[in-house]
């Protein structure tokens, strides 16, 4: 018999939640190879762990929580590898329309970037973020307004160049 998270067959939760998946850890990561790894590895605990799930978004927030843990662990190991400062110099990912706003999170630092697409790609509120990201309510909601402010500025120089 065919394990089901939350209704859905192993194949068709993967097809349902990658695109989510891979757009957690690109802004996470920003211009990190292990986006990939990453992403993979989620989708291979939901399969070795096959946890129960109440409904769809239990799925999806749990796999988000894998994919952000799964991000940490990749930066930690990366920044026993790759010396900070170059870190700071990496490329940004290129996009059609500069003005689009995937590029301006990009500009973002990561802790902005993250709570961002969360909340304005994905719909989640801060209750909810802080749930995924293991922090506090007052933490989101200061980063969300912070990040607002840069995101903001951003967006007001790429309008005026």
């Amino acid at each position: 018999m065919e394990r089901l998270y939350a209704g859905l067959s192993f194949e068709q939760a993967v097809d349902k939640y990658i695109q989510t998946v891979y757009s957690v850890c690109v802004m996470r990561l920003s211009g990190n190879s292990d986006v990939d790894d990453c992403v993979q590895n989620t989708f291979i605990k939901l399969y070795e762990k096959s946890p129960d799930f109440n409904d769809e978004n239990h799925l999806k927030a749990w796999l988000l929580r894998v994919a952000v843990n799964e991000c940490r662990m990749s930066i930690r190991r990366s920044l026993r590898i790759i010396p900070l400062d170059t870190l700071k110099d990496m490329p940004l990912p290129r996009s059609e329309d500069s003005g689009d706003l995937s590029r301006a999170l990009m500009k973002l630092g990561g802790k902005y970037r993250e709570v961002l697409y969360l909340h304005y790609e994905e719909g989640y509120k801060v209750r909810e973020i802080a749930e995924i990201l293991n922090t506090k309510e007052g933490t989101v909601s200061s980063l969300l307004k912070r990040g607002r402010d840069k995101l903001k500025k951003y967006m007001e120089v790429m309008t005026d160049e």
